[in-house]
């Protein structure tokens, strides 16, 4: 497939842009590969200078026409929310132009997506490919303890092809027994250490359900390899994040949870959590309400309730604090899982490390943890965030849940506004990566997929971008103080907040607050030149 067959036209002269906190602005609208790109006219009496607007096509999540008797009108509705308007003169451009949008947007393939294209001249592919390797950490917890080992029973993703290449287990459990527990596990996801508290010498543990199926079928491999877990200790947590009855249900179709008989000193508890459909629909439920204007106070808050999202929030930090209360308080382990172990589950292990871990919450820690917590761990990004919330074409793989982690995450930050090395602005900015992004560290959905795509030979990644000082500086938190603490957050319905940033980011001026924020890093900082926020801004309307 050629890019230049998918576009009907590739320029059109006056068309007028607009858009919420965006200035009206008429040029000229080309389409390439990847980009829409608008050139506003010369300026002139009194105007200003020439304009550009970019948009990655990548980033439109639907499009909508409105036709008059010779221009036409089309609506662009963003993975990163925001809505954009293009008057076209003509009736026959204005059709080429929303059919070339479609139909690049919604290019399947991995590897004609922009990132394979990108080519900055300030980086090198390399860059950033290895700051974060998980092994890295796993090696850390070796060092710290003999009872675990690092395994390569899976450098070939023929064990599990959602995990990564390298894992940690217990160090009495050998590869062979590793290969039958993987049989016996949801998508091959076998227990592996996700988190080791040093405080106490517990861990975290994440895996897919058991395949214990009607007939209850038992694995003494597995059994060892958590009873191996407790290293001595009495009792054991399984964090379960589906009710007791979707629990049940699921052994009825060959799947299932851990019997208290055969995993003596394990204690099942079921935290339900939403993922898949019912989560998309809180998401696109919430982003109806956030862009109609219309609505009155007790219009808005019905409807921010019926959207439930911040009941999706509260259960996910909940879980999360419950994990960590296991560790830090009752001094036990933890094992985390749901089904398939690629979504709740990733979002309750990767939440209880930030509020468990104060080296988490730094902005180099909090990127390691989510190369190994969510991309490493084999979040399914791809299916995940093929569409946000506007999409007309709705898959029931899609779910928000790597934003809901973002949000309570965001959360904790403004609870605990010192303890947090970095601020919204990176919270926002992995929010957009994930959905539509220059870079290839969202692409695909496991490690073995972005292997056999060469994704890390031939895209850049995120965090080489993200680390570059200039940038850097932009995603710290001005008010930051190392805090050793582990952070409670409250779950209280009056402590939960709505992402204002996030949800309201193109609907109202973040002006003052950001010029506010830019005197405090000034402050902070002890500069004489304060620092004007309209370039960090322009950023957000004007991605790659």
């Amino acid at each position: 497939m050629e890019f230049s067959e998918l576009i009907k036209t590739a320029k059109v002269e006056n068309v007028l842009l607009s858009g919420p906190g965006v200035p009206a602005v008429k040029g000229t609208l080309c389409i390439t590969s990847h980009h829409l790109l608008l050139s506003s006219q010369p300026g002139g009496d009194g105007e200003q200078g020439t304009v550009e607007l970019w948009l990655l096509i990548r980033n439109v999540d639907a499009v909508e026409k409105r036709f008059a008797s010779s221009s036409g009108t089309i609506t662009l509705k963003c993975k990163d929310l925001r809505v954009l308007q293009l008057e076209i003169p003509g009736m026959e451009e204005c059709l080429n132009i929303a059919s070339s949008i479609e139909a690049l947007s919604s290019v399947e393939s991995v590897m004609m997506m922009y990132p394979f294209f990108y080519r900055p001249h300030s980086m090198k592919l390399e860059q950033g490919w290895h700051l974060y390797l998980p092994h890295h950490y796993y090696q850390q917890v070796v060092a710290e303890t003999s009872a675990w080992r690092l395994s390569s029973v899976n450098r070939d993703f023929a064990t599990c092809s959602t995990y990564p290449s390298a894992i940690i287990v217990p160090a009495i459990v050998d590869d062979e027994a590793l290969r039958k527990i993987a049989r016996f596990r949801q998508g091959g996801r076998f227990p592996v250490l996700s988190y080791y508290h040093k405080k106490n010498q517990t861990v975290m543990l994440r895996s897919g359900q058991p395949l214990m199926g009607p007939n209850k079928k038992r694995c003494q491999e597995d059994e060892l390899l958590l009873k191996a877990a407790l290293c001595g200790r009495v009792r054991g947590f399984v964090i379960d994040t589906r009710s007791a009855q979707a629990a049940k249900q699921a052994r009825m179709t060959g799947g299932g949870s851990e019997p208290k008989a055969a995993y003596l000193g394990w204690k099942r508890l079921h935290r339900p959590l939403e993922r898949g459909r019912p989560l998309q629909e809180s998401f696109m439920k919430l982003v109806e309400a956030c862009n109609d204007p219309s609505l009155g106070m007790d219009r808005w808050l019905s409807k921010l309730e019926s959207s439930k999202w911040l009941s999706h929030v509260k259960a996910a930090l909940s879980t999360a604090c419950l994990a960590a209360q296991c560790m830090e308080r009752e001094e036990a382990c933890v094992l985390v899982h749901g089904a398939e172990g690629t979504d709740t589950t990733l979002l309750v292990t990767a939440l209880a490390q930030v509020i468990l871990d104060p080296d988490c919450r730094t902005l180099v820690g909090f990127q390691h943890l989510l190369e190994r917590e969510w991309i490493q761990a084999g979040h399914p990004f791809h299916l995940r965030c093929a569409h946000s919330a506007y999409s007309h074409a709705r898959l029931k793989q899609e779910a928000p849940v790597f934003l809901l982690f973002l949000d309570c995450v965001g959360q904790l930050g403004r609870q605990f506004p010192f303890s947090l090395e970095f601020s919204e602005r990176l919270l926002l900015a992995l929010f957009e990566n994930s959905y539509a992004s220059a870079y290839g560290t969202f692409l695909c959905n496991s490690e073995k997929e972005r292997s056999l795509c060469k994704v890390k030979e031939t895209t850049h990644s995120l965090w080489s971008w993200l680390n570059q000082p200039n940038q850097q500086k932009e995603y710290l938190n001005p008010l930051y103080s190392y805090n050793a603490l582990v952070i409670w957050p409250s779950v209280e319905p009056q402590s939960l907040q709505l992402w204002q940033g996030l949800f309201l980011q193109w609907i109202r001026s973040s002006q003052y607050l950001d010029e506010a924020w830019a005197e405090i890093q000034r402050l902070v900082e002890g500069s004489k030149t304060p620092r004007t926020n309209g370039a960090a801004h322009s950023q957000r309307l004007l991605p790659h």
